[in-house]
């Protein structure tokens, strides 16, 4: 419980910070630079979701799993991309970033509206006054953390007293950390919160998540309970949902001229990108610790979502090898 409603809202405060400068500042600041994120992000969640409900359809008791594959592990994603070597165009390290943002940033609407407990509306209320507290604080050009992180703490505890999931506390408090210091020259506060506590996520926080939520026993476990529908869904619709939805998607959206190929990118490219993009570890995992309770479909989960990511990262990883080495 500490770890999923407390560090990781730890974990989410960092995503909202991403989410910030990217949208003020980075490749998602304007539309001509969104467009084709967007409609590859908003391809690679439905897809994965439809092919889930499609192999659950039946089975009432399993079918709240539908987000689980939606999702994208930015982290293990782009550690992939990295290994594929020094060639890979920069504008295909920047689209699956800003495509694993949005990604998020859905996966944060939908725990939001779809995963959320009976609601305490007095807590949400007192909850309300510490956003307003924190507006207040970036309006009144305070840029030290100190008082953004104590408000925060006080908002997370009445989001978790509310019913709506505690770690979302961390994504509003991160918004309201101002971008622009107090002068022209001072450095940014968002930016130097983002590369102190990038560390401390990275090998703190999300092995620690790791450790308390991926432990599967394989004891008796055949090849055909992966065919079961929770982690057959899940590791289908991150396998197959993921590139399919993302390269549907941009196609249609290149062909109709609502957004172009980054420079340097081409097609095949952008399917190895589609398949890391179904590397779903972290939040699959913390998506199906919400949608189910027993130990049974817990261990399904994992199964599925370890599956998956697995094939998915090293499918892409193949992929992105071979079309680069045929490029030189």
């Amino acid at each position: 419980l500490w770890i999923n409603d407390g560090l990781m809202a730890i974990f989410f405060f960092l995503v909202g910070l991403e989410i910030k400068r990217e949208v003020v500042l980075g490749e998602l600041s304007d539309f001509d630079k969104a467009a084709l994120p967007l409609f590859a992000a908003a391809g690679g969640m439905a897809a994965p979701a439809l092919i889930y409900v499609g192999i659950n359809l039946d089975s009432p008791e399993t079918i709240n799993g539908w987000a689980i594959p939606a999702a994208t592990d930015i982290a293990f994603a782009l550690g992939i991309l990295t290994l594929a070597g020094s060639r890979v165009p920069v504008s295909l390290k920047v689209f699956l970033l800003a495509v694993a943002i949005i990604d998020d940033l859905g996966a944060i609407v939908i725990i939001a509206l779809f995963y959320t407990a009976d609601l305490s509306l007095q807590a949400l209320a007192i909850s309300f006054a510490g956003l307003l507290a924190l507006i207040s604080l970036n309006r009144a050009g305070v840029v030290r953390i100190a008082p953004y992180v104590l408000v925060g703490a006080f908002v997370w505890v009445c989001v978790l007293k509310s019913g709506v999931h505690a770690t979302l506390a961390g994504v509003v408090t991160a918004l309201a950390i101002p971008l622009r210091g107090s002068g022209a020259d001072a450095p940014s506060p968002l930016q130097q919160t983002e590369h102190k506590l990038h560390p401390w996520v990275a090998f703190m926080v999300l092995p620690v998540f790791a450790f308390a939520n991926a432990g599967v026993s394989f004891e008796g476990i055949t090849p055909a309970g992966l065919l079961e529908p929770i982690p057959f869904g899940i590791a289908l619709g991150l396998l197959i949902g993921k590139p399919l939805g993302i390269l549907a998607l941009s196609y249609l959206a290149v062909r109709t001229g609502l957004a172009r190929l980054p420079q340097g990118v081409d097609w095949q490219q952008l399917a190895g990108v589609g398949c890391l993009a179904g590397v779903g570890f972290t939040m699959s995992l913390f998506i199906g610790g919400l949608a189910f309770e027993t130990s049974e479909q817990l261990n399904a989960v994992r199964l599925g979502v370890l599956a998956g990511s697995l094939l998915s990262g090293t499918l892409g990883y193949l992929i992105l090898r071979m079309q680069l080495a045929h490029a030189q």
